[in-house]
């Protein structure tokens, strides 16, 4: 049998556009002699949906989309995701499901069993769990396992510690007495850097371990923080991976059922080599997604001649089109001839509109008002927040303006230790790399520049400086980045103790002064805009720590 997976990029809420989606993919998959056409985890309303499952229009509203769906869709068997209700006296008011269905009648539906409440994930919030029982259907005589995203992540073989008392790819595969034809798994499935070849190794081991085929269909497109990156994929019952789709665009994938059950001919490898490219991809998708999601077509950056911002301007012309980038200079009393010359490089090389706004008269009029209560300042932490303070005004005025969404462009080791400025350089509509570490940032950077120079050398070549002081630089204040990110990564990242970074070789008090930084700076990080999230850990609402609280391990 020839199957379609199909990855979109779902709309939250908007059903008609969802369905609209749906349909086309359907109707594309017929026309290629498909007989079964798989969708995505809950690809009607879009995924996460959150607190939109507790109003009631909105279950109504999806609840009519969804029964217009089943019966406009016409010869093709259709695998979706969609929530349903609860129809138990007891327990949560949904499900989150998938539903099987043809030529308008409905034939199977299953329940999510395993709801992840940990990281980005809220499930349990709001789903009611499903049994075994309804996950194996046959569908002209295939005997299918139909799982939903966390129930294939729970096997004792391939995922190390199981945190779920249940395995549903065991308990199926156990009602079948070990014959089913194929197991499908439908996914909105958050991109992070490195779970590309974690899920590849997964699904290889559980496609091998009960030699069976294994199809995952998972959604597309930026939510808000969350990156999904599609990349649907078929494994035949060896665990080789046979064809995978396109990852971070929309697209369909025809799988033949005859081919999985022998050894690929040429199987693809579950290793990734360079993660450098995916990461670009994800956030252009992610910003490209957030803007037109949130109604807007422009955007609006602070170009300071530092990589940050020139790795954000870059971004932005991919994600949105360099006629919709402006970049706005705004040099101070500190800022080097050299800053501003890359920012204009920067935008020649990217070719987008420039603007040069000095900010000197503007600093010194404050100064001069401030001088009666404040006395005189001397090139303090004051006198830096006011330059960035008077910045951030000026940007989120353009913003207003011109109705241009202003990037903000501090990268995760600044965020994370508190190197910002709150109401200044913090300012904005979207976060583009705050979960994008300093030294990756220039991994990026050089990236960019591998076929041509978009970013200037000298920005990604001169001590990094925020220019708000007289001959500043960041290690005047931080430790060099190749000593903070791996101290960051392996408290943020990986919960390793103060005690066991010591351990990794790290000077003591170094590494108490960066977790004090961490903890101090909450309160700044609760009113940032939200950033796009690449690692295993961002801040936003994935992390959930308290803003006033005094824990010191080391205490």
């Amino acid at each position: 049998m020839k199957i379609a997976l199909i990855q979109i990029n779902p709309l939250i809420g908007s059903f008609s556009t969802n369905c609209e989606k749906i349909i086309l993919s359907a109707t594309r998959a017929r026309e290629s002699g498909c007989e079964l056409v798989v969708f995505p985890e809950m690809a009607v309303s879009g995924y996460p949906p959150q607190d939109l499952l507790e109003r009631h229009s909105f279950i109504e509203e999806h609840q009519l989309a969804l029964d217009r769906l089943i019966k406009k869709i016409s010869g093709i068997g259709v695998i979706i995701g969609a929530f349903t209700v609860n129809k138990a006296a007891t327990g949560k008011n949904l499900h989150n499901s998938c539903i099987l269905f043809e030529n308008g009648k409905i034939l199977a539906v299953t329940h999510k069993q395993l709801l992840p409440s940990y990281d980005v994930f809220d499930e349990a919030r709001y789903f009611e769990p499903g049994t075994p029982e309804t996950s194996n259907v046959n569908y002209r005589g295939l005997k299918i396992i139909l799982t939903i995203c966390e129930d294939i992540w729970n096997d004792k073989d391939n995922t190390g510690r199981r945190i779920y008392a249940t395995d549903p790819i065991n308990d199926a595969m156990s009602l079948t007495d070990g014959e089913a034809d194929l197991i499908v798994n439908l996914a909105a499935s958050p991109f992070r850097l490195g779970k590309a070849e974690l899920k590849n190794r997964i699904f290889s081991g559980i496609s091998r371990k009960y030699r069976t085929p294994l199809l995952y269909a998972n959604q597309v497109g930026g939510q808000d923080c969350l990156l999904f990156d599609g990349g649907c994929l078929a494994f035949n019952s060896h665990g080789e991976l046979t064809s995978g789709a396109a990852r971070f665009r929309e697209e369909m994938l025809v799988v033949d059922t005859a081919r999985l059950r022998e050894p690929a001919e040429e199987a693809l490898p579950l290793e990734k080599a360079d993660e450098l490219p995916d990461l670009f991809e994800a956030l252009v998708m992610g910003t490209k997604d957030y803007v037109r999601k949130c109604g807007f077509k422009k955007c609006v950056i602070g170009l300071s001649g530092g990589v940050d911002s020139a790795l954000v301007a870059a971004i932005a012309c991919a994600a949105l089109g360099r006629e919709n980038v402006m970049g706005i200079s705004m040099p101070s009393p500190y800022s080097s001839e050299e800053s501003i010359a890359d920012a204009r490089e920067l935008a020649a090389n990217l070719d987008i509109e420039i603007k040069v706004i000095p900010i000197t008269y503007i600093f010194q009029a404050q100064l001069k008002s401030l001088k009666p209560v404040m006395g005189e300042l001397d090139h303090g932490i004051t006198e830096q927040n006011l330059q960035a303070r008077i910045r951030g005004s000026i940007l989120m005025a353009i913003s207003n303006e011109f109705g241009a969404m202003l990037f903000s462009t501090g990268n995760k080791s600044e965020m994370a230790v508190g190197y910002c400025t709150l109401y200044g350089d913090m300012s904005g509509g979207l976060a583009v790399i705050a979960d994008v570490p300093k030294l990756m940032v220039y991994h990026l950077a050089r990236h960019l520049n591998r076929d041509k120079i978009v970013i200037p050398t000298r920005s990604i070549e001169k001590p990094p400086s925020a220019e708000l002081a007289p001959d500043q630089t960041d290690q005047d204040d931080l430790p060099p980045y190749e000593v903070l990110d791996p101290i960051l990564s392996a408290w943020l990242e990986e919960d390793r103790s103060v005690a066991e970074i010591i351990k990794m070789g790290y000077d003591p008090e170094t590494v108490k002064d960066v977790v004090r930084r961490i903890k101090s700076s909450e309160y700044k990080r609760k009113q940032a805009p939200q950033g796009l999230k690449v690692t295993s850990k961002a801040f936003g609402y994935g992390r959930r720590y308290p803003t006033a609280e005094n824990y010191l391990e080391w205490a």
